[in-house]
């Protein structure tokens, strides 16, 4: 998988610190859903990182209590505590969901009966819902995307045109509610994705 976690963060200043002074994102929360393992590491913490320096409070949702090991592509990275079993937690208590990638995750993800369902309601509820990488295949498993234009780590391509939306090759799409991106290297774009929706609601683009 291309990308690593050097200057994802880059152009990100400047925005980030208009998202701070905009009184819209502060005491927003944002869940960040992942299975126990498999999940691509900057794919979750550059995320994580916008949010809150944005103001906002991240939390990380899981299938299990304990902790998440993330990975840099096959390799182990840092785990990360989980603050809320999945299953526990309501669509209400949130601002937007972040989906991160890496190949593992979403696959299980997706056959989490929890996970699926937080994930359909939380697109049914117009709120934000922002996937990256392998991540749209739980929007896939929710069945979400139908008439909907995403992207996506090229692989799934198939499988989300099979699932009625329509595949485009481009570093972040926003349509509705639905954010999606390709890989770790359109991070700055999805994450400044993430932070308009964060402050202006669903559908805005930057």
């Amino acid at each position: 998988m291309p990308g690593g976690p050097t200057g994802h963060r880059e152009g990100m200043t400047d925005l980030t610190d208009e998202m701070t002074r905009d009184s819209d994102t502060t005491s927003k929360r944002v869940a960040f859903l992942t299975a126990p393992e498999g999940v691509e590491r900057v794919e979750l913490t550059e995320p994580w990182s916008a949010v809150s320096d944005a103001g906002s409070t991240a939390e990380l949702l899981s299938t299990e209590e304990g902790e998440v090991q993330t990975f840099d592509h096959l390799d182990k990275a840092e785990t990360r505590k989980v603050d809320r079993v999945v299953k526990d937690a309501s669509v209400d208590d949130y601002d937007l969901l972040v989906l991160p990638g890496g190949v593992a995750n979403p696959d299980a993800l997706r056959i989490d009966g929890a996970a699926v369902q937080f994930v359909r309601d939380f697109v049914a509820s117009g709120k934000p819902v922002a996937a990256i990488c392998h991540a749209p295949w739980v929007l896939a498993e929710a069945g979400v995307v139908d008439g909907r234009r995403v992207t996506s780590w090229p692989s799934l391509q198939t499988d989300l045109r099979n699932a009625g939306a329509e595949w485009v090759d481009e570093e972040v799409v926003t349509d509705g509610n639905l954010i999606t991106s390709r890989n770790p290297g359109d991070i700055p774009a999805f994450n400044n994705a993430v932070l308009e929706a964060l402050a202006h609601g669903a559908g805005s683009t930057s």
